[in-house]
């Protein structure tokens, strides 16, 4: 056999090998996604999250952002950081109140269904839910306190979900939500194949032996170096696949799994979303270095917590 038929045959191993998981994937992806955003959307009709972010507002008045600025993290913690943006370009923040408030988002948005995933992988879903809800509203305060500057209050501009009928709010989820399980279909297959071929050529042991350094100094094992990339480049939804795949097939240990989600909990989606908050008005430095001293922390009291249970 050649050298072209064998590097033929080694792909379409991996395809085969890629399609069955990545497909039980996708299915249990979209079914948690479908249902939560859903939920989500009723509860945005009949003004539940509007209630919801009410009753936070004296509590972010308290991190140096207006009151409005509760709905933009009520919709980011049950959705998506896309949801939060979209609040976030009407409340006309300067830079200090957009960079505290995306901090907020990036640390704890769609709780649902990365929670779901973080479970899957080895942690515990209250765990997940609590570190990730405290390490926003810390950081908030800390950023409060250490930032130049003091929030102005600017005009807002929201508009209320009465003033939306139920079909068009039907079908606004229903086109957004299309068009996000879509994407998330291309990249989880896509990622799952990357990782089946990454692993056939022996290239995921130079990921993590390049990456090593880092890994050492945020506490994670170099095993997990791979996920570490998935979850910082693409997020905890999108890497699903690889993550759940390393987890199922033992190629990384549970107490592993656990250590790495502690860090990407907060720290996770570093490329597009950052740069997203960075475009509406958000400090990169800022919003990435506070999650990384968080993420820092929470691994190393884990790790710390792990030993003397041991």
């Amino acid at each position: 056999m050649s050298d072209n038929q064998k590097f033929t045959e080694r792909m379409l191993s991996c395809v085969r090998s890629a399609t069955p998981s990545a497909l039980k994937t996708i299915w249990w992806l979209t079914k948690i996604m479908i249902g939560v955003s859903f939920l989500i959307m009723l509860l945005q009709y009949f003004g539940v999250i509007d209630w919801i972010s009410q009753l936070l507002t004296p509590v972010f008045s308290s991190f140096g952002l207006p009151g409005e600025a509760a709905l933009a993290y009520v919709s980011g913690y049950f959705v998506n950081c896309y949801t939060a943006m979209a609040v976030m370009t009407s409340l006309h923040l300067d830079m200090r109140a957009a960079t505290i408030l995306a901090v907020m988002v990036l640390c704890s948005h769609n709780m649902i269904v990365e929670t779901t995933v973080q479970a899957k992988t080895g942690s515990s879903a209250l765990r997940i839910v609590i570190i990730r809800t405290l390490s926003a509203f810390i950081l908030a305060f800390v950023l409060n306190k250490i930032m130049p500057g003091e929030f102005v209050a600017g005009k807002t501009e929201l508009v209320s979900a009465e003033n939306v009928t139920f079909v068009e709010m039907l079908k606004n989820w229903a086109f957004r939500t299309a068009k996000t399980v879509a994407l998330m279909i291309v990249l989880v297959y896509a990622l799952t194949l990357l990782q089946r071929i990454l692993n056939e050529f022996g290239i995921i042991k130079h990921i993590s032996n390049f990456l090593k350094p880092v890994m050492v100094f945020f506490g994670l094992p170099p095993r997990t170096a791979f996920l570490w990339l998935v979850a910082n480049t693409l997020g905890l939804a999108y890497g699903a696949a690889v993550m759940i795949d390393e987890a199922e097939t033992g190629t990384t240990t549970k107490e592993e799994n656990d250590l790495l989600n502690h860090h990407i909990g907060v720290s996770h989606s570093n490329l597009e979303d950052l740069l997203l908050f960075t475009a509406i008005g958000g400090s990169f430095l800022w919003m990435l270095l506070s999650r990384w001293a968080m993420s820092l922390l929470l691994v190393w009291e884990r790790k710390i917590e792990m030993k003397i249970r041991h």
